[in-house]
């Protein structure tokens, strides 16, 4: 009997932490703290920097900024770009600099950056990466994810977006079939991750 209980007990507890669909926010009450445009470029990883020592040919170099975030240099060996600005980065490497040159002065400009792109991912037919400008919209993600599998929940699909904190933002299929509320109109942006639960 206490046997059949204890079972009874996590099978409730199973029951109930599949239910909850952990904390969220839904699409209508979204509201973007962090700013969809940003004034001046952040680099991020695979971007193509060209810096240039001004009268220090030799310390001058094109590098891609790893996955670390990093970019590696002459005689100041990696350096942290990733979330920089080209401006904060050249500030930065002044800084770095000044032991090596007499008042050194630095220009970083972005060469190429890294496609943008989005990750679709949990119960969907096709799921992984795709470019931004072909799923501008999270209903444009899911079609090119093949669509919703016969298991997916249509009303838990999520929109993971990182900044200062990473906020979970819900969706309906249905909201988004019939362009209901601010679903229709949601963008996606680089970085972002689907999940259809």
């Amino acid at each position: 009997m206490v046997l059949a209980g204890t079972g009874m007990a996590v099978a409730l507890a199973g029951i109930v932490s599949c239910s909850a669909a952990g904390k969220y926010v839904w699409v209508d009450a979204y509201r973007d703290t962090s700013g969809e445009l940003k004034a001046s470029y952040a680099i991020a990883p695979g971007d193509l920097l060209q810096i240039r020592v001004f009268n220090a040919d030799h310390l001058s170099t094109r590098a891609r900024v790893r996955e670390d975030g990093k970019v590696s240099m002459p005689l100041l060996n990696d350096i942290p770009a990733a979330g920089l600005t080209p401006i904060a980065l050249a500030n930065d490497l002044k800084v770095r600099l000044a032991n090596f040159v007499k008042t050194p002065s630095v220009t970083v400009s972005v060469e190429e950056t890294r496609p943008s792109s989005v990750y679709v991912t949990g119960e969907v037919a096709k799921p992984g990466v795709y470019p931004v400008d072909s799923a501008r919209g999270v209903l444009e993600a899911l079609v090119n994810a093949g669509g919703l599998t016969v298991n997916a929940r249509e009303d838990r699909i999520f929109v993971l977006r990182t900044g200062s904190q990473t906020t979970r933002i819900r969706f309906t299929y249905p909201a988004l079939t019939r362009l209901e509320g601010r679903a229709s109109t949601f963008r996606l942006r680089s970085g972002d991750i689907v999940v259809v639960e």
